[in-house]
């Protein structure tokens, strides 16, 4: 959200400089994330300054230049050859100096005209961008005084922007008066001297029209001669609704005062009319929504519920279904706008509008949230009413609108303002006990320090005690009710930085667990980032589409969100790859050329058979996912490889060995093919818990995240890897004594034949002394027979007790390659 400083201060009259209200603003629990100073005109005009024309000559070689002597209140007079038909000596000017950027990035240098050298330009008004004119020059007033900057002279003005951000529950502080009503508390308990003054003159109101009739659950306002009336059949969508219709309008251009705020906070001006809406949106709050009254038919204004499948065509054009549930503003015909939410393209105002019916209401914050998430609309009005607006606002807003319109489009209010309040809204009403205020924040405040907080914050006291008082909420903190939530409210103003820390402070420490899942986690971290992984932080939540196309994850398993923020949100992960997969798109589409990420994260997942409405029904557990795809930069030592599976397959297995485990010891079986193209699942031994599923990503899948390059995979589960480090025995052992031996073998197999079962067949033949095999080469090729290929093992071998001779090393190796022979077919190349 953006707030424009010199906005602000028509509100709150204090001598509080920007960076001092951005500081203050994020004690008090709005926190800025910066503050953007910006000048009316770009630059600020820097380098103009105002300057006298001491002398004007005609220039020798020109008919129409001239040459004229500067003094600019500093130094030497300065030459200046001027163009302009109007300059002449005793006038006062603004000058460009060497070195100033005009608008247009027009950069003001050293030259020869004519063969007369230059030192500047006397500007016109366009040049400087102030003004339209390129008749002449602008001559000052004759007391201007040279060497006064053009900013200064011109009054220009630099205004800052603060940019900031606001939790779900402080929609109160979602604009600029809200943002000024919590400063001056801030104010007013720092010493520093300020006023509030609220925007809006009540004494100018229209007054309320007392027409209203209630029939049913309706209520039902007529108006006064000339004004809409209104029927309001859902008050419990709409518990109030004000009104008033303003006719002989002229829809145009705003002032100029009035776009420059809106554009100032990033709001882009339509007309006078919408723009006014908009300011008053971010002035008090308050969304306000204007019907062209021309295009109301019937001539009537209908508050209600909208009939399953009933058609509106929103601003946006896109028709849209709705549903029973919304709430719609509709005329005898049909809806002409979701209330709350967004407007219909047939209501809108145009410049063709010459009357208007002006909406104010506080619409239920549940109901405007289910129907913006059903639809997928988030807009400036359901940001508000969903989160819940101030009840109270609603007639002032109304008014302030009235005020603007009349001033800026002209008119004639006909009738009063029609406020349709089905129950008065009632202000929360809470017990305080001052010693229990103190207790809870930790220092002895005065009684008088939190009366004066929340007489600024305005509650309003209904009684008080000696240590205690009985308080009314004010209408426009949603989130206040009781005590403690008070309590909160005092502490921000007061300042959590004025809380003096405890000399000494008491804690209970809680065993640790062995192992340790945190300690764990952030080993595994260090380790992969020591490797070169970047590690990423994904949404838990997720888009149900991902899972449509997939087996392993069905869009049936998902645990939906039940009011999702958008449709992109609306269900929990099921996996870490679908996110994996996003950054590695994101990555490529910068021109990335390689990217090496891991993330730990939840996974969620509904058990099938199970009510989903109890919590039983769900599955959640921890997972580690690694990505690689791309090739790295080159190197002058070597050509980059790209990522493959064996790359990966090497950095999983590095951390297996870390805490004990061998992939080669554990049972495994195909990775499932809507995942991974190519690919093996290992589980946790005599468990049967999946530890590790990789392997090639499916192309299919990468070309659904607009990914045409490989990707491949691992997914760790982080149950199965703390069962896997619970199990690992750590124990010392000392360094060999006798030499190890290594021997080679070159051997002939069917296709069908794995490493692994050589690798396994091998220790079961010799567990005593063999201590390592390992795969070094495997060809296939012309001189080898169809459906077989050579593989290339390396043996190594130790006694713990002797050094071993040649003979006891060929007799190992003669048992090993009997033993491939009679159990693989193996022929020894």
């Amino acid at each position: 959200m953006k707030l424009s400083y010199s906005w602000l201060k028509d509100y709150l009259k204090c001598d509080l400089t920007p960076a001092q209200v951005a500081e203050a603003m994020t004690s008090i629990g709005i926190e800025v994330d910066g503050v953007e100073e910006s000048e009316e005109i770009p630059g600020g005009l820097a380098g103009v300054v105002v300057a006298e024309v001491l002398t004007c000559e005609a220039h020798p070689d020109s008919d129409h230049l001239h040459i004229t002597t500067v003094n600019t209140g500093s130094g030497e007079p300065v030459t200046v050859v001027c163009g302009a038909p109007n300059v002449a000596a005793g006038q006062k000017v603004l000058l460009a100096q060497i070195g100033t950027v005009l608008p247009g990035d027009f950069k003001i240098k050293k030259s020869k005209i004519r063969g007369v050298e230059s030192f500047g330009m006397i500007c016109a008004e366009d040049e400087l961008g102030i003004g339209t004119s390129h008749d002449g020059i602008m001559v000052l007033p004759a007391d201007a005084v040279p060497g006064t900057p053009a900013k200064e002279f011109l009054h220009l003005k630099t205004e800052a922007v603060i940019e900031y951000e606001i939790t779900a529950n402080r929609v109160d502080a979602a604009s600029h008066w809200g943002v000024a009503r919590d400063l001056y508390a801030w104010c007013k308990v720092n010493g520093v001297a300020a006023e509030l003054q609220f925007p809006v003159d009540s004494s100018a109101a229209p007054q309320n029209d007392s027409n209203g009739t209630l029939s049913g659950n309706s209520v039902i306002l007529s108006g006064s001669e000339g004004s809409l009336p209104v029927e309001v059949q859902a008050p419990d969508g709409a518990p109030r609704y004000c009104g008033i219709t303003i006719r002989g309008i002229k829809v145009g251009p705003s002032p100029e005062w009035l776009q420059k705020r809106l554009m100032s906070i990033g709001s882009h001006p339509i007309n006078n009319i919408v723009d006014i809406s908009n300011y008053i949106l971010f002035e008090l709050g308050q969304p306000l929504h204007t019907f062209d009254a021309g295009k109301i038919r019937g001539g009537r204004v209908i508050v209600r519920r909208a009939a399953e499948g009933e058609p509106i065509v929103t601003l946006d054009g896109i028709e849209r279904k709705l549903h029973a549930n919304d709430l719609v503003i509709a005329d005898t015909v049909g809806p002409m706008c979701i209330a709350g939410v967004f407007g219909g393209e047939d209501s809108g105002v145009t410049e063709a509008t010459t009357d208007v019916f002006i909406e104010s209401a506080y619409f239920d914050p549940a109901s405007v949230r289910k129907t913006s998430k059903s639809h997928g609309l988030q807009t400036d009005a359901s940001f508000r009413f969903e989160r819940g607006a101030d009840p109270f606002m609603q007639p002032s807003a109304l008014r302030r609108a009235v005020q603007l319109i009349l001033e800026c489009a002209g008119g004639t209010v006909c009738g009063a303002a029609l406020d349709i309040c089905a129950e008065a809204p009632a202000r929360k009403r809470i017990d305080l006990d001052y010693n229990r205020i103190r207790a809870f924040i930790g220092k002895d405040i005065s009684n008088a320090e939190i009366e004066t907080i929340l007489e600024a914050l305005n509650y309003e006291f209904e009684s008080r005690s000696a240590d205690g008082a009985v308080v009314l909420a004010p209408s426009y903190m949603v989130d206040v009710y009781r005590e403690c939530d008070v309590v909160e409210e005092v502490l921000r103003i007061y300042g959590y930085n004025n809380i003096d820390l405890p000399a000494r402070m008491k804690m209970s420490v809680a065993p640790t667990p062995d192992p340790d899942p945190e300690a764990l986690r952030n080993h595994i971290s260090n380790f992969l980032a020591a490797n070169g992984f970047t590690e990423i932080m994904n949404n838990s939540l997720t888009r149900k589409e991902y899972y449509s196309r997939l087996k392993t994850f069905p869009a049936e398993a998902c645990a939906e969100i039940v009011n999702p923020l958008s449709q992109d949100l609306n269900v929990m992960r099921q996996s870490l790859l679908p996110g994996a997969l996003e950054v590695v798109a994101y990555n490529f589409n910068r021109q990335a050329g390689y990217v090496k990420t891991f993330e730990y994260g939840n996974v969620y997942r509904k058990l099938e058979g199970r009510d989903a409405t109890k919590l039983e029904a769900y599955e959640e557990h921890g997972c580690f996912c690694l990505t690689l795809a791309g090739t790295p930069e080159k190197s002058w030592k070597a050509a980059p490889a790209k990522s493959d599976y064996f790359q990966l397959k090497g950095y999983v297995e590095l951390l297996l060995r870390r805490y004990g485990a061998d992939l080669y010891q554990m049972w495994c079986e195909p990775a499932p093919a809507d995942i991974f193209s190519d690919g093996v699942c290992y589980k946790v031994p005599g468990k049967g818990m999946q530890l590790v599923c990789m392997g090639i990503v499916n192309p299919a899948l990468c070309k659904s995240f607009g990914i045409k390059q490989q990707v491949v995979a691992a997914e760790i589960s982080w149950p199965a890897l703390l069962e896997l480090v619970a199990r690992n025995k750590v124990a010392f052992r000392e360094l060999p004594k006798f030499p190890e031996v290594r021997r080679d073998l070159a051997l002939l197999l069917d296709e069908k034949v794995s490493y692994a079962d050589l690798r396994a067949a091998a220790f079961k033949q010799a567990k005593k002394l063999l201590k390592q095999v390992g795969l070094f080469d495997v060809y296939r090729g012309d001189k080898i027979p169809a459906g077989k290929k050579q593989y290339a093992l390396s043996f190594v071998i130790r006694d713990e007790e002797k050094t071993l001779t040649d003979q006891d090393t060929e007799r190992l190796m003669d048992r090993l390659l009997q033993m491939f022979r009679n159990d693989f077919g193996a022929e020894l190349r």
